[in-house]
Order: C-alpha cells, then sequence, then structure tokens
C-alpha cells in the first residue's frame, strides 16, 4: 500500500501529492541524506569533539566533512571558517546581535525577511540605526541606492540574496563591487552580509568573486538536508575580536579555561552540535554538487518560466515580480481576484493536493513593496524533485479556482441586477 498524508479524516497518496513549498523547507530530499543520518545514529552516535575513543572520532571528523562540503559548494577557503547553528535566524542573529553596537549604521533592503528585520529592529531601540533602501514593486535594487545610504558610521550592508516573496534574486556581488571600489581609505567598506536562505543550492553561489563577508546559509531548503542545520561562512575581512558569541558554553576544546575559546569555529559553536544533521546535511550538499548547481538551476528556471506564462494566461490571476525567471528564484506569488489567500491555499490543499503557502511569508516588508501587505499572496516554490506534469496540474487546479470565482461574481452581479430591476417595477 502506498505512503499517503492523513490528515483529519481525509487521505492523498504520497506519489499523488504536489509539493510546491520548497522555499520553506524542501521535499523529498534525496534518499543518500536519510541514508547517512541512519548510518550516523546506527553506527557512529557519539559526541563529535568531546572524547577520545573512536568513536567520538569519527562523529567529528563527519562534522568536519560537513566543513569541507559547505566550503567546497560556496568556494570557500577554510572549511574551519564555517560555523555551524540551527538554521539561518541563528546565524543571522549571531551576525547582527554579535557586530553592531550602539551608534552603528546597517543599510538592508525593503524585501527582507524578519529573520533580518526583527534583529535590526531590536537592535535599533538599543541605538544602531538602519536604513532601508526601497526596492521597486518587483523587488529589484539598484546598487546605486544602497552605495547612496552608506555613511562614515555603516558597518554591514544586509540583503537577502534572493526574496522569500517572489524569488527576485538581489545584486550583491554588484553591490559588493560598488561599495568596496566608491569607498576612499583609511575608511573601511562596510561588511557584506548575505543571506542565502533562498539561493543556497539552487543559486551559484561564490563568496570570494562575489565579495561576500558573512554568507548566511540554511540545510534544510535547497542544500535538502534536515531542518536543525544551518550555519555561517565568515570570510578573512571580519573583525573576529569584534563578532561576539551569541552563546558561550562547552566546546570540547580549552576545557582548562572558564572563558570562551578566541579561535574558529569554537567561538561560536558552543554546546553539542546536530552532527545527526550535520551527516544529513553533508550528504545533501554532496548531492547538490553532483548535480551541479548550474544544472538545477538551469532547470528550476524552465519550469519557472513554465509556471509565469501559465499563471499569467489565466483570467483574474496576479503574478507579482519580475516575471522573469532569469532574474528570480523558483519562487512565484500570486493571488486571484475575488478570493483570500488563505482560501486559494485551503482548496488547492484539500481538493488538489497542492502543497503551498500563502499570507505573508514572514516579510511583511517585502509584501509592503510589492503592494499585497497585509492580504498577502499565494506562494508556488519549486525545486529540484517538481516535475512540468505537476507544474500543468497545479495550472490546471488554479484555473479552475479562478474560474468559479468569475462565474459567482457573474451571478452576483446578475442577482443584484434582477432584484434592482424587480425594485423598480421591471
Amino acid at each position: 500500500m502506498p505512503a499517503s498524508l492523513r490528515p483529519g479524516d481525509w487521505e492523498v497518496p504520497l506519489d499523488e501529492v504536489i509539493y510546491f513549498d520548497n522555499a520553506a523547507t524542501s521535499w523529498p530530499k534525496p534518499p543518500e541524506v536519510t541514508e547517512a543520518m541512519v548510518r550516523f545514529l546506527n553506527e557512529i552516535g557519539a559526541n563529535p569533539g568531546r572524547s577520545g575513543h573512536r568513536m567520538a572520532v569519527e562523529a567529528g571528523r563527519v562534522v568536519y566533512e560537513a566543513r569541507e562540503a559547505i566550503a567546497e559548494l560556496f568556494n570557500a577557503p577554510d572549511p574551519l571558517r564555517v560555523v555551524f547553528g540551527s538554521n539561518a535566524t541563528e546565524a543571522l542573529n549571531l551576525v547582527l546581535r554579535g557586530y553592531l553596537r550602539p551608534g552603528d549604521h546597517v543599510v538592508t533592503s525593503s524585501v527582507e525577511h524578519n529573520a533580518v528585520m526583527r534583529p535590526l529592529r531590536a537592535l535599533e531601540r538599543q541605538g544602531v540605526e538602519i536604513t532601508v533602501v526601497g526596492c521597486a514593486p518587483d523587488g529589484t535594487l539598484d546598487p546605486a541606492d544602497v552605495l547612496a545610504a552608506i555613511r562614515s558610521n555603516t558597518v554591514l550592508v544586509v540583503l537577502n540574496h534572493a526574496s522569500n516573496v517572489v524569488g527576485t534574486i538581489l545584486p550583491v556581488a554588484e553591490v559588493a563591487a560598488q561599495v568596496r571600489a566608491q569607498l576612499i581609505a583609511p575608511l573601511p567598506a562596510p561588511l557584506l552580509v548575505v543571506d542565502a536562505a533562498q539561493t543556497a543550492g539552487a543559486v551559484p553561489i561564490d563568496v570570494q568573486a562575489d565579495g561576500i563577508d558573512l554568507l548566511v546559509f540554511t540545510g534544510h531548503k535547497s542544500l535538502h538536508g534536515p531542518t536543525g542545520t544551518g550555519g555561517l561562512v565568515i570570510g578573512e575581512r571580519v573583525d573576529l575580536a569584534r563578532l561576539e558569541p551569541l552563546k558561550r558554553g562547552g566546546t570540547g576544546s580549552r576545557s582548562e579555561h572558564e572563558e570562551q575559546p578566541d579561535f574558529l569555529p569554537d567561538k561560536y559553536e558552543s554546546g553539542t552540535v546536530n552532527a545527526v544533521g550535520l551527516a544529513g546535511l553533508t550528504a545533501g550538499v554532496r548531492w547538490v554538487l553532483k548535480q551541479g548547481v548550474e544544472a538545477i538551476r538551469a532547470r528550476e528556471e524552465a519550469l519557472t518560466r513554465r509556471l509565469i506564462d501559465g499563471l499569467r494566461a489565466i483570467p483574474g490571476v496576479t503574478v507579482y515580480g519580475t516575471l522573469d525567471p532569469a532574474r528570480q528564484t523558483a519562487t512565484v506569488s500570486f493571488s486571484i481576484a475575488g478570493m483570500e489567500p488563505s482560501e486559494v491555499g485551503l482548496r488547492l490543499d484539500e481538493e488538489f493536493a497542492i502543497m503551498c503557502r500563502v499570507g505573508l511569508h514572514c516579510a511583511p516588508a517585502a509584501h509592503r513593496t510589492i503592494g499585497t501587505f497585509p492580504t498577502g499572496t499565494v506562494r508556488f516554490s519549486l525545486g529540484a524533485f517538481n516535475t512540468a506534469e505537476e507544474v500543468d496540474r497545479a495550472l490546471e487546479a488554479v484555473e479552475r479556482l479562478a474560474g468559479d470565482t468569475r462565474r459567482r461574481t457573474h451571478s452576483a452581479r446578475r442577482m443584484m441586477h434582477q432584484a434592482g430591476y424587480e425594485q423598480q417595477g421591471g
């Protein structure tokens, strides 16, 4: 009997489910990910870096292999400058809360996720100055606007690599190049912090060529690892003495001291790391490397074009963003005239077994930018395992819903017209 979803009193065979929520977390995972995690639990299981016996040594090797895989994927020269945590949000909090001081100035964009905006707003109340550079309604950002916002006390420029709402890819490499070219010594160029939660594994990233000083990533999206994994790649320009740890505690190193170690990665990795999760993350990253990020990107771009073109052809449907798959990820937001996004999402799930996300997507600033606040949108986010057939089935479903709405609207108008006609004695 095939596996199935069974929420409440209905069930759907998994092979009939269309999973379009990869921007939240990717599904399914490559089988290698599950196999690596099961192997770790069954054959290794020890605490990395805490003991000298062979199982602990093997656990430590698993964690280091995860650093090597991340470094290879992002062309980071030193695996020890890859710091792991539970997700991208934790890594962003480490950077923002650890680096910024009262009186510092930070520049960010108007399409950021709350993982950036909420820590920044909290720091603003403590004296950190913030400039939010406006993006265009399609989510695009002009690097010149970022450059114009920089002041003498600007220490960080924080940008997501791609919007989690409309998928628009921000020109982070161009921003880095222009900022560094225009600033005059001895004024140091601000550090560029890039939130790659939506792009790591789906869009090529080279921290050296792109001028990225701090790259934030999560493991459970396009890196195809499990939830509870993520971290930070720290560039050479970062002052480690200034970047304070988010937490302090046991690291397995320098146990004779009651002060936190000052070297990487131990300074920022207190407590037992999620070793079984990192085993899965390594397998996910190795799968991405084997497929090739460029090949994954090309395939998702083709599916995105098919989806955007199909949605735009349906009367009553509005698609947001650039409408250009070459300028965005495989994340597409849309709305249906006359229907709340919550109603669309519920019907897509219950009637068509299409899993998507609706609402504000933890990014109210982005929705204000594209003009969909406070209602939000319906978001289809495709991944490496989606197919053209699934896109076509989803388009048929959206067309059905939009058609139902048009018929309801037409019927309501006809009834109102008839009522008015009768009142006039017609």
